[in-house]
């Protein structure tokens, strides 16, 4: 921002998305396909965007093709000002060795940090769907005088299970301690029945970041990761913070879909995403108009409905032809839906095709699947669970141009 201090926002897009197999199998999982019109790093990207930070590094390495040329085909900032958004490579600047970890990832890549020489590096994840203003988690750092500020959002602490968790002092601000994913830990002060789990959110003024980065660099022992190297360091020197995830506040939100935030880093947390997308009155809200979510939409002409074909509670992208019946789902740039096809509760990116009388139900297709007329899936468990992956909540999922059987 013109006058305040100088932010360069660094985004961690390296990561490889096991549990989201078999959308990960040929692409980076920020590069997955998000509801509709968007890849999963739209989110994180707009969110800063929109927030005034337009110096971005987007640090990549697993099977980034993809990743890449959507960043920067789509994420081109004004030149005048020097702004920018640019995918970096992993280039084993430091040897011949890939990343270790998300710490090393920045550690490998300090020459950015350098070349910008900001005074507070914004470290956020790749892969969530939210809206967040950075700016307001900013203030709060320069404010704090913290070496580190940790975005957290409350969860229940019987769900602690699933996150990184952050324990705080008395106070409730600063940060006592980070358990990975522990089953037992201890509730928040004043309110027992909840955590703090991590947002994988960070704000670093600068040269904490670099010195903490030099002292994990030369621990042998250290798995060189953000949350389970570098925060802990600096707890144990007494400079990091927490930020409530509640108290951010986005212009335009509603009471409904405030302090949305979901990790889609499984089959059932992005199908789940997806299905609060779709209600009349959604969970979370992309057509919040005061913090809109960008990205580059696919030149096709409108979408249509025909030959009797039925669309409710969906969202249908651009180039898409409906002559069947669709029921909350949400169809990608181009989906074919033959009449007779009934598609029930599922996401259906880009290009598939849903032959006449098919019938595809709690599933998601990935590009270009074809479901040959009078084909079934997500109706037998038995048979769906013999040829293709079935997460643990019952849904079915194919990759990219499966073949439907």
């Amino acid at each position: 921002m013109a006058g305040g201090p100088s932010v360069l926002g660094i985004v961690l897009a390296g990561g490889e998305g096991k549990r989201l197999m078999p959308l990960t199998a040929d692409r980076a999982k920020p590069a997955v396909p998000f509801g509709g019109a968007y890849r999963l790093i739209d989110f994180v990207l707009s969110n800063m965007v929109n927030g005034g930070i337009n110096r971005i590094c987007v640090l990549t390495q697993y099977k980034s093709h993809s990743l890449d040329r959507h960043v920067s085909q789509t994420w081109r900032m004004t030149s005048i000002r020097g702004d920018y958004v640019t995918p970096v490579p992993a280039q084993q600047r430091l040897g011949p060795r890939w990343y270790l970890g998300s710490a090393d990832a920045i550690y490998q890549s300090l020459n950015l940090v350098y070349d910008e020489q900001p005074d507070y590096i914004v470290v956020f994840g790749a892969d969530h769907v939210y809206r967040m203003d950075p700016q307001q988690m900013l203030q709060r750092h320069i404010e704090s005088g913290a070496g580190v500020t940790v975005a957290g959002i409350k969860v229940p602490r019987s769900q602690a299970s699933e996150f990184g968790v952050i324990t705080t002092g008395p106070d409730g601000r600063s940060v006592a301690g980070f358990l990975e994913k522990p089953a037992d830990p201890p509730g928040l002060p004043g309110d027992p029945d909840r955590v703090f789990a991590s947002m994988g959110n960070y704000i670093f003024t600068t040269k904490v970041l670099l010195d903490a980065l030099q002292q994990d660099a030369e621990d042998e022992t250290s798995v060189h990761d953000m949350g389970g190297s570098i925060l802990p360091m600096l707890t144990a020197t007494g400079q990091a913070e927490v930020y409530d995830f509640d108290d951010n506040k986005v212009p335009g939100e509603t009471a409904r879909d405030h302090g949305y935030w979901r990790d889609v880093g499984t089959l059932d947390a992005y199908y789940d995403a997806h299905m609060d997308l779709i209600s009349v009155q959604p969970v979370f809200n992309l057509y919040n108009r005061h913090w809109p979510i960008f990205s580059h939409p696919p030149q096709r002409p409108p979408a249509k409905v025909v030959a009797g074909g039925m669309v409710a509670e969906s969202m249908v992208s651009a180039g898409c032809i409906v002559s069947g019946q669709v029921t909350g789902s949400v169809l990608g740039p181009g989906v074919v839906v033959e009449a007779g096809a009934v598609v029930q509760e599922s996401v259906l990116m880009d290009g598939v095709r849903v032959g006449r009388g098919a019938v595809v139900r709690k599933a998601i297709l990935d590009k270009n699947v074809v479901v040959p007329p009078g084909a079934v899936i997500g109706v037998d468990p038995v048979r769906d669970r013999e040829l293709y992956t079935i997460s643990a909540g019952g849904v079915v999922a194919l990759g990219k141009g499966r073949q439907v059987r």
